[in-house]
């Protein structure tokens, strides 16, 4: 088989669990499309081949004694904002630089404990902080649809290795739309689970209110079968939610009969590439030839929601970023005092685009503008999650675009920071209401793929992901891949 490295894991569960493939021989198909692509298309930062093939016999020795299904012997890329013990932990920033944590996060160890095969670290806007991953200190990622385009962010690293069969699945982490949005972009399926519902322990903090660990792969079904291993509530997470974790898997199938999707007007917005709406308005449609009943409804303060984003998420980043100070991480530099230390380390390791989100959000939270900023933001949050509230007392879900845009030329919004933070401006209310919200494929405009997003409330991911599944069941956008 010389394809085994673009198959889904849903396909690769069923090669295994029959006999006609080992993880062994998965692991090196991708470990070998690693090696032949990632020079180009730039999706990891580290590869862990020793301890990739060391995981996979490992899985084939539990599958010779008859464990089956689950993600045992599937390979995986891990963004480089989680922990992964012994192994580089970078979040791509000078600053952490050779930094490896002596623990994984929570999420990394239950894929572990499930056996799966953890392939690498992938890169990443640094600290989670862009729409592009031309951020990272270390690398430029290539869209493999377009290389000379960029994958999104932050999550880019994730979205490319899947869709350049690196990795048959990735976590991502979605602060304000970095899992969806370079789904969308790349032409995979991104979900980004409810606030509380996979534990944030040793992910590294951009936004504590508003980060969230999710998977990324080709499709719904992929994304439900690594939910299930990483949802449920820990321990060492008191954000994470004592909320039971259905059947995800139990709960695909079937058609949409009943099933009231929301359009909101404002999610389709002023500026929006006509192909895009195009495909997005045509996906809509196969959701109501399956039997769903589709409805008009208004969400009035989204349009708040990138001025409230860049206030709250800059503001927790300020803080969250102040313990690195080049004396318990990373690298330092030089400086003639504790203050010069300090300030020449961030000064010099830390990017522009860090270094401006530090200066917005300490200024928000500084005296005399604290009520004027911060606390405005933190009221008209709690409007933007009222209008989702008041939307789903109407509907089941929401259907919107994912992003206003295809996948764009690199260096094309590098100079206005504002038309960069615009490609969120479709997954920024989801985030800042914690809901969860899953990007799919649903077609292409020109030759770069197009994302449906889909929004359910709180705690809805095994009906967001039945709706996805049904919509690919009835497409085969998901089903296409990069010529490369």
């Amino acid at each position: 088989m010389n394809n085994l490295h673009n198959l889904t894991i849903t396909e690769m569960r069923q090669l295994l669990d029959s006999g006609a493939v080992t993880a062994t021989q998965l692991t090196e198909a991708v470990l070998a499309q690693i090696a032949a692509h990632n020079q180009t298309i730039g999706a990891y930062l580290h590869v862990d081949e020793a301890g990739a093939r060391a995981q996979a016999a490992a899985a084939d020795a539990r599958m010779h004694a008859g464990e089956r299904g689950g993600l045992l012997g599937i390979p995986l890329g891990i963004k480089d904002v989680l922990s992964t013990a012994g192994l580089p932990t970078t979040c791509a920033s000078k600053v952490l630089q050779n930094y490896r944590p002596p623990y994984d996060a929570t999420a990394v160890a239950r894929l572990k404990q499930a056996g799966a095969v953890l392939l690498g670290k992938l890169n990443m806007d640094e600290f989670a902080m862009g729409s592009s991953t031309e951020n990272s200190a270390f690398q430029l990622t290539r869209n493999p649809w377009d290389i000379e385009r960029v994958p999104g962010g932050s999550s880019g690293g994730s979205a490319a290795a899947v869709a350049a069969g690196m990795a048959a699945g990735t976590l991502g982490t979605d602060t304000g739309g970095s899992i969806r949005q370079p789904a969308s972009l790349c032409g995979i399926t991104g979900l980004k689970p409810t606030y509380g519902r996979i534990s944030r322990y040793g992910l590294v903090a951009f936004a504590s209110s508003l980060d969230q660990i999710g998977p990324m792969a080709w499709t719904a079904r992929d994304c439900a079968m690594m939910l299930q291993v990483m949802a449920g509530q820990d321990e060492h997470d008191a954000t994470s939610a004592p909320v039971p974790v259905p059947d995800y898997l139990a709960a695909l199938g079937g058609n949409l009969n009943g099933v009231r999707i929301g359009i909101p007007a404002e999610l389709f917005v002023e500026g929006m590439q006509a192909g895009t709406e195009q495909a997005v308005r045509a996906a809509i449609a196969v959701l109501e030839a399956q039997g769903a009943i589709i409805k008009p409804i208004s969400l009035p303060h989204s349009p708040y929601a990138l001025p409230v984003y860049y206030i709250v998420a800059t503001a927790e980043a300020s803080s969250n970023l102040a313990r690195f100070d080049g004396v318990r991480y990373g690298p330092r530099s030089d400086g003639d005092s504790y203050r010069d230390q300090l300030d020449q380390t961030r000064g010099d390791l830390f990017g522009p685009e860090v270094r401006r989100r530090i200066m917005l959000g300490t200024y928000a939270l500084s005296a005399g503008y604290y009520d004027a900023y911060y606390k405005r933001a933190q009221q008209v949050r709690t409007l933007i999650r009222q209008d989702f509230a008041q939307a789903f007392a109407e509907v089941d879900i929401i259907a919107a675009p994912t992003s206003p845009n295809v996948a764009f030329r690199f260096g094309d919004n590098s100079a206005d920071p504002v038309a960069m933070y615009l490609q969120d401006v479709c997954t920024l209310p989801v985030s800042l209401a914690g809901l969860p919200g899953i990007s799919v494929p649903c077609g292409f405009d020109g030759n770069l793929p197009v994302g449906l997003q889909l929004i359910g409330p709180a705690f809805s991911e095994a009906e967001l992901l039945r709706v996805a599944d049904c919509y690919q069941q009835h497409t085969s956008w998901h089903t296409q891949r990069p010529s490369a």
